[in-house]
């Protein structure tokens, strides 16, 4: 598994550590996006035209075509001959899609769509775990393993403890032998994302040790072979970090 650094660079490092440097193209993609998902532009409006669009962001109009075909791929906007770039219903976005994703907590956190994010959590990682229980390898095993115990040792910040959290659970879906539970990698990383900057087990006097425990819990039934033991590890981690948050936000 790749080391920390090299951890999905998406919404870690933009909610974190703050945004890496971006090419023009890169910073109209992400700037537009963050103005529509934001509601600058709302859903079925015109985009302003190329040249004041061009103006605003001070790049040639072949890069602002360029992003604007970049955010048509996300399902943001669409091209009409004749009236304009309209600005699409939210069922064509791409919520699979990192940058989208980061632009929902550009705006701001938001409780519905935190619950939504553990929903389809809870569709795939507890299958992920089980997978991971038919069909990893001793080697796999370990790591888990070692990332689990790991998320227990003293020393952490939320920072950390963030990261070591992402890092356990893309290692299950590794683990899954299944390359389209990838795709959900975004997701996993959104919804850790979305705790991070709300709450933390830190906050909590035995929040280390609790942590640790209920994800050593999966290893121990991947490594058992109990595909079932495994599901139901898995889903206790995750709704034990919505539960988390709900009482977060229920105290105001």
């Amino acid at each position: 598994m790749r080391g920390v650094k090299d951890v999905r660079q998406g919404l870690f490092q933009s909610v974190i550590t703050g945004p890496s440097t971006r090419t023009s193209h890169a910073q109209v993609v992400h700037e537009l996006g963050k103005a529509i998902v934001g509601g600058e532009f709302p859903i079925g409006s015109i985009l302003p035209g190329d040249p004041e669009l061009a103006l605003r962001f001070k790049v040639s109009r072949t890069v602002l075509r360029e992003a604007m075909k970049t955010l048509a791929a996300k399902g943001l906007i669409v091209p009409r001959a004749r009236i304009g770039t309209r600005v699409t219903p939210k069922t064509h976005w791409n919520l699979f899609d990192s940058e989208v994703l980061a632009w929902h907590f550009d705006k701001g956190v938001e409780e519905d769509f935190l619950f939504h994010l553990s929903e389809i959590r809870l569709a795939f990682e507890p299958h992920a775990a089980a997978l991971a229980a038919r069909y990893a390898g001793e080697q796999e095993i370990s790591n888990m393993m070692r990332l689990a115990v790991a998320m227990g040792e003293g020393g952490h910040t939320a920072e950390t403890l963030a990261y070591a959290d992402l890092k356990f659970h893309l290692a299950v879906v590794e683990a899954s032998g299944n390359p389209f539970m990838r795709t959900v990698a975004g997701l996993i990383e959104a919804a850790l994302v979305g705790i991070f900057k709300l709450s933390s087990p830190l906050e909590s006097k035995n929040g280390l040790d609790e942590i640790s425990r209920n994800h050593i819990a999966i290893v121990d039934e991947i490594a058992r072979r109990d595909e079932a033991g495994a599901r139901v590890a898995m889903e206790r981690v995750i709704r034990v970090g919505r539960d988390r948050v709900k009482a977060t936000l229920a105290k105001g």
